[in-house]
């Protein structure tokens, strides 16, 4: 496809640290259920599955968002479970109980029957919502794609479905670790390969969304969740056609690793609401960006307390590049999308101005 370089590129200096006018913000979750909008066209599609699996509606919802706000990224409109339901898992969304699969991953056989899907033909969709949100962007901002991370995907496959804990898999881990190891690894390969086809349909950045990460004790962390996130970098780091894409973690809740995920080979590390963004740069120094990280529940305040917030945020991060201002996870379906907007034009406004 024409590779149409980006009017606003604020987020993708900032990824590479370098300088910008201003912070550039964009929001997890900033295509969701909080916009009417959104809620319109997902009551058309019929069920949130077909939102995702058809490349107009997904394309239609991503640009929602930018339609109202000025972001400074637009990031795929799709779901983090899509990997394991091509493999065959049987997805489905039950109303107010969340994602399950029909056949999850229950012995050494289900983990043997898996295959690395082809991004072209079992994610077809996907890709193809890519290259159909790239082309309407036509280079308005930026197109981030994503998956879930090993670890992550691996809870929701061995459960069947969320959970508080995630007991299972956990259990998986301690009492078969080389089974748990087969499983992640074919998981982490699909990743990378998934997340290149991206990237050739033509996202320009690229995230993984470690969601449960912060589940694991620090030793089975490193084993279990960051051991792989290492190896998708590598991956994607070895193939000349994706060693130059920006690529993000998110391990939400892993405070506690941020020097050694830093070390993983990513370009920017998200970062959530329970550590500053002062201590996260002093720990992580000039390796990688950082993104983040205000406290969603933030946008439930009144405008005077979000501007207040966005103010301290910025000023936490101090002077000098690399950071992309973000919620420290993704905002919730009860925000008043006007609260959204005083966060992002506050973002722009603030950034304007030095810290000291």
């Amino acid at each position: 496809m024409s590779q149409i370089a980006p009017l606003n590129d604020r987020f993708l200096r900032a990824l590479k640290r370098e300088p910008v006018d201003k912070t550039p913000v964009w929001i997890m979750r900033q295509a969701g259920r909080y916009l009417p909008e959104y809620r319109a066209t997902r009551a058309r599609a019929g069920d949130f599955l077909t939102l995702c699996k058809t490349p107009e509606l997904a394309c239609e919802v991503t640009l929602q968002p930018l339609d109202r706000f000025a972001l400074d990224a637009a990031i795929l409109f799709s779901d983090i479970l899509t990997i394991p339901d091509a493999m065959g898992l049987g997805l489905h969304f039950s109303e107010g109980e969340g994602p399950q699969f029909a056949r999850p991953i229950r012995t050494s056989a289900d983990i043997n029957r898996l295959a690395v899907p082809d991004p072209e033909v079992e994610l077809r969709y996907v890709m193809d919502g890519v290259r159909t949100i790239r082309h309407a962007l036509a280079g308005r901002v930026p197109l981030i794609g994503f998956a879930g991370s090993p670890w992550t995907l691996a809870c929701y496959m061995v459960e069947g479905r969320g959970s508080r804990d995630f007991a299972r898999v956990k259990a998986l881990c301690w009492n078969e670790p080389e089974l748990a190891h087969r499983l992640l690894d074919v998981i982490a390969r699909s990743v990378a390969i998934y997340l290149a086809a991206q990237a050739a349909a033509g996202a320009q950045a690229l995230m993984v969304f470690d969601t449960w990460g912060g589940l694991l004790p620090p030793m089975q962390f490193h084993e279990f969740s960051q051991r792989y996130l290492g190896q998708i970098a590598l991956l994607l780091q070895s193939d000349p056609n994706t060693r130059d894409v920006p690529l993000i973690f998110f391990s939400k809740g892993a405070n506690s690793h941020l020097e050694t995920l830093a070390d993983t080979g990513c370009t920017a590390l998200g970062v959530d609401w329970t550590i500053s963004l002062e201590e996260a740069r002093r720990r992580v120094g000039h390796r990688v960006a950082l993104q983040g990280n205000l406290d969603p529940a933030v946008l439930k305040a009144s405008p005077d307390v979000i501007r207040a917030q966005v103010q301290a945020t910025l000023r936490s991060f101090g002077n000098g590049p690399g950071h992309i201002f973000n919620l420290g996870h993704g905002v919730t379906p009860d925000i008043d999308p006007e609260n959204v907007r005083v966060l992002v034009d506050a973002v722009h406004e603030f950034s304007g101005h030095p810290y000291a």
